[in-house]
């Protein structure tokens, strides 16, 4: 199978985080809102100490964190939540951007139905999106401006600290989706202004099927934000249903441990960067980068080799690398990739375009290796 390098599509679960699940999924298995017995009283003990280690990770107060299936239903009611707000306010402009992940650019584009007004701001060639571009478009009604941290075809960081600061003063809401860089660049998120936050523990070495949704108060008072969903009174009212509380506790254990080892996980992913750096440039392949890699995530590389079919790539060096060219969630659409082409690359270069990603638990010297292979394939397809 060769090694894994598509950590931007879902990492593995850490061992540490599974062993902390299994215990939970077999010892302390009651309903979180039971409240007349102990099994739900031990549950609910267990939901909550991830909600702080949650909170203590993003250096937000534990009340804000509202637990979801992940960074698009946290997503899906950060931004839908407002539409009643929105209403009852006569503010219904929403600025966003055309690299989003589909949870995002999708859910605003729906709230055009509803009335809302709508402004998609391209990126530059370098794949940052311009935060005076944007915020030369707030206005009086703008509600709410949505932008990611980091692009998860790219790995381009976006600069939410520009926005954040900026926005902080004007009544607009400001919602980062945060699903590739939560766990990874934790000191720029504690220091972001935000109002609203998606994230997904799968980006990070918890399960898939949790994630959650912060929202930070202002004058003690939450963002006015309204279920989208209907059921009982769970996380406040914010996200009805059931609390999956071994998920939840996977979420926190990951948390826990990216809280604790985020520094050097960078830096152990920055230099798997340098390395596979150095084997392409050593290739003799003509390639180029898609994205200023001095704004880039340490784990990402989103490359074109000129001449060379990415899918023809992809299946003929399966069996070294497990890589990709754009979001799992588009996986089935063969149509050019939506991120490059918003940036200005030409068809050619997207159609070569793979995406390469990696995280901390990697081997550096088995990454050297089958990146090797995937290119020695490489050269035996070029056109």
């Amino acid at each position: 199978m060769g090694v894994y390098l598509d950590y931007n599509a879902t990492t593995p679960i850490d061992k540490r985080v599974l062993d902390y699940m299994v215990e939970v999924y077999t010892n302390k298995f009651g309903n979180a809102d039971s409240r007349t017995h102990d099994y739900g009283d031990n549950a609910r003990k267990i939901v909550e100490q991830a909600r702080k280690s949650v909170a203590n990770l993003l250096s937000v107060n534990s009340t804000e964190v509202f637990f979801t299936s992940g960074s698009t239903e946290s997503s899906n009611i950060a931004i839908r939540g407002l539409i009643d707000y929105a209403n009852s306010v006569g503010k219904k402009h929403v600025i966003t951007t055309s690299i989003e992940h589909k949870a995002v650019l999708e859910t605003v584009k729906s709230l055009k139905k509803d009335g809302f007004s709508i402004d998609i701001v391209n990126p530059e060639i370098d794949g940052r999106v311009s935060a005076s571009r944007i915020l030369d478009l707030v206005r009086d009604d703008t509600l709410l401006v949505s932008v990611m941290h980091a692009n998860n075809e790219t790995g381009i960081i976006q600069p939410i600290d520009l926005l954040g600061e900026t926005l902080a003063s004007r009544d607009v809401f400001f919602h980062v989706d945060a699903t590739q860089s939560c766990g990874k660049l934790v000191e720029e998120l504690r220091n972001t202004k935000y109002d609203m936050l998606s994230l997904s523990a799968h980006k990070f070495n918890g399960p898939q099927g949790i994630g959650a949704l912060v929202l930070k108060k202002k004058k003690y008072k939450l963002p006015p934000i309204k279920a989208i969903t209907y059921g009982g009174q769970q996380e406040h009212g914010i996200r009805p249903g059931t609390i999956p509380v071994a998920l939840v506790a996977g979420l926190g254990k990951a948390c826990e441990i990216a809280a604790a080892e985020y520094k050097t996980n960078y830096d152990h992913c920055l230099e798997i960067k340098n390395v596979v750096k150095k084997i392409i440039e050593d290739s003799g392949l003509e390639y180029e980068y898609n994205g200023d890699q001095n704004y880039c995530m340490p784990n990402t590389i989103n490359v074109s080799f000129n001449g060379i079919e990415s899918e023809a790539l992809m299946l003929s060096s399966k069996q070294y690398c497990g890589v990709s060219n754009g979001s799992a969630c588009t996986s089935n659409d063969y149509s050019p990739s939506y991120v490059l082409t918003a940036m200005g690359i030409d068809k050619d270069k997207i159609s070569s375009a793979i995406r390469i990603s990696w995280g901390a638990d990697s081997d550096l010297d088995d990454v050297k290796k089958n990146i090797k292979e995937l290119l020695t394939v490489a050269k035996g397809l070029v056109f």
